[in-house]
């Protein structure tokens, strides 16, 4: 049974190689090849950190809205944890 989720990404600025819109879409393929249906994709921008989170002060924050089975979402934190453009990454459930 597929539901839909909010997940906010946190993408390290420092890591990215190409522009942030291949690192959006690279993000978004991962999210895609683990079973969800991306909905739309928010950039909200780039965003001061409160204090400095291991090393890095500033993110690039993207909301994705997905729809996806919940044994996937756990598949995708496990996949997204080893993106090095991937800093935070937290995902809400909205029906």
């Amino acid at each position: 049974m597929s539901r839909k989720y909010q997940g906010l990404i946190i993408l390290n600025p420092k890591n990215i190689d190409g522009t942030i819109d291949d690192t959006i879409k690279a993000v978004a393929k991962e999210i895609e090849g683990e079973g969800a249906k991306i909905e739309k994709v928010n950039q909200i921008g780039r965003k001061q950190f409160a204090y400095t989170s291991r090393h890095v002060d500033a993110g690039h924050y993207v909301d994705y809205t997905l729809s996806a089975p919940a044994e996937a979402i756990k598949k995708i934190e496990a996949r997204l944890k080893l993106n090095g453009n991937v800093h935070l990454q937290h995902y809400q459930r909205l029906a």
